[in-house]
């Protein structure tokens, strides 16, 4: 590991010292992919820099501390970790936090909704473990995903905390920087850790889908944050959705709140909380849904092209394996696409080495023949027969290794080494592909991303299987806390009122 601090330098003398951990994934337990510890493609030292612009080497905000960047890995959303991933990247970061302490502060960067085999609450115990190593004085400052999970044991363990406020997540940079300037701030007045730290557990348990913050309730409810916290004797906070595909006890949403003034940080915190609670009815998809054939007839007959649709069940950024073929299937047995004069359609995309290695054996124009996806989450359909042309091969995407367009009538479909989500237009034009004109994109996706959504003409969401199902209310819960909003729809208003958090020092 290479570390660039240099706490011999003159210039740093008085400086406070701050070390950068985190470790972030969404993992569906209704899924049966494993995440390995390659996936996180984690940082090592002075690498971590890179994950953060103001972190720049000539940001002021640089200069106002001594840095000890540790580990920082944040993996594609999937299957639950491996516990012996797990235990590797934890003791790796552990072990570098006990080589370069003490520290006046650590910034903690995770996402929320990690699960591992055999264990509850991976950031609950990471956070522990974490300060067992830097000891009680130690001020940290947590930045999250709003869909991720803020247990007791985290919001015990860490002394600031704040997440997005945007779905998609556009703010999302902001928000890691506003959680280091939080940190630096109470160092640099001496005021240290909050006084108090309020949090509530709300029972509502719903997919980011339907608490978008493009649309109403989920607008003005997280619109409020900003302007609820910006008082004074408030630090930060926020409202979490918490994470549905995932069935453990801490899946549910909260709000916490931190602050010097005790009646304030109660306030606020309730006043998130009620308002959150009181929208819960009103929580939709943020589009059009409708099962599979009619959002494909809908897009057969529309003159409103690209026309998106959105293959939620088998969604790689919530969690899906990213290789259920259901939804391609069904493609490749309709009869509108088997000549190439029908309506064009990408397909993006489906997990196949085997094809892909066929593919570039055969070159651009060459014939392939092979089976695609299904290897990890059969549960729905069967491997997908492609026979067809290729029409490109590119390498060295991070998640995809190789990808590879294979043309099945009319149909573009995007075979990968790996699973890969496609949310950016550069993700189709370097791969020779013209979304904006093409009459139908497909995407395993949920809700769409900046790019794509300004590139739409029109779009549906589809209801297809796989393991983040936005049906949730059928999935087999055992284990998450009853009764919960919406499985349990004329339950009785819940206990809001904030709850006192122990102080970090009591730990």
């Amino acid at each position: 590991m290479v570390w660039l601090g240099t706490g011999c330098h003159p210039a740093e003398k008085g400086l406070p010292r701050i070390a950068i951990a985190g470790l972030g994934i969404e993992s569906s337990t209704f899924s049966p992919a494993l995440t390995d510890e390659a996936a996180f493609h984690a940082k090592y030292g002075s690498d971590v820099y890179s994950n953060y612009p103001f972190f720049a080497a000539d940001s002021p905000l640089r200069h106002r501390a001594v840095w000890i960047p540790t580990i920082v890995g944040h993996a594609l959303p999937g299957g639950a970790v491996t516990r012996e991933a797990y235990e590797s990247l934890v003791g790796k970061t552990l072990d570098s936090l006990k080589k370069y302490g003490p520290y006046d502060g650590l910034y903690f960067d995770i996402h929320g909704a990690m699960s591992v085999v055999g264990l509850d609450d991976p950031e609950g115990d990471f956070i522990k473990r974490i300060r067992q190593v830097v000891g009680k004085s130690t001020i940290i400052s947590t930045s999250m995903d709003l869909h991720g999970n803020v247990s007791m044991a985290l919001a015990e363990n860490t002394d600031l905390i704040t997440d997005y406020r945007l779905a998609p997540h556009e703010d999302a940079m902001q928000t890691k920087q506003r959680a280091v300037e939080d940190l630096l701030g109470r160092i640099e007045s001496g005021k240290g850790k909050p006084a108090y730290k309020a949090w509530i557990p709300i029972p509502v348990l719903l997919p980011g889908e339907k608490t978008s913050t493009r649309i109403e309730p989920a607008r003005h409810v997280f619109g409020a944050i900003a302007p609820t916290l910006g008082q004074e004797g408030i630090i930060d906070g926020g409202i979490w959705v918490g994470y549905p595909w995932a069935d453990e006890p801490r899946n549910h949403a909260v709000v916490m709140v931190t602050g010097d003034d005790k009646e304030k940080v109660m306030g606020a915190a309730e006043q998130l909380a009620r308002s959150f609670w009181d929208a819960r009815k009103g929580y939709a998809f943020v589009a059009t849904t409708k099962p599979w054939d009619e959002c494909l007839d809908s897009a057969l007959v529309s003159h409103q092209h690209p026309f998106f649709i959105s293959d939620m069940g088998d969604n790689p950024t919530a969690g899906g394996a990213g290789d259920v073929t259901w939804t391609l299937n069904q493609l490749l047995s309709r009869r509108e696409f088997k000549p190439a004069n029908g309506p064009s359609l990408i397909y993006a995309s489906i997990p196949g080495p085997d094809l892909v290695r066929k593919a570039v054996a055969a070159g651009v124009g060459g014939h392939v023949d092979g089976y695609a996806g299904a290897t990890v989450d059969a549960r729905y359909s069967p491997p997908a027969h492609i026979v067809g042309t290729v029409e490109s091969i590119v390498s060295g995407d991070q998640d995809a290794v190789v990808e590879v367009v294979v043309r099945v009538g009319s149909l573009h479909i995007i075979v990968t080494q790996k699973r890969k989500p496609y949310h950016k237009e550069i993700d189709f034009t370097r791969l020779g592909l013209a979304p904006r004109k093409t009459d139908i994109v497909v995407v395993k996706i949920g809700y769409l991303e900046p790019e794509l959504y300004a590139m739409r003409a029109d779009w549906i969401m589809a209801l297809t299987p796989g393991g983040v199902d936005q049906g949730i209310e059928h999935l087999p819960y055992k284990r998450i806390p009853r009764p919960m909003f919406p499985f349990d729809k004329e339950m009785k208003d819940p206990d809001l009122s904030a709850r006192l958090v122990p102080s970090s020092d009591a730990q």
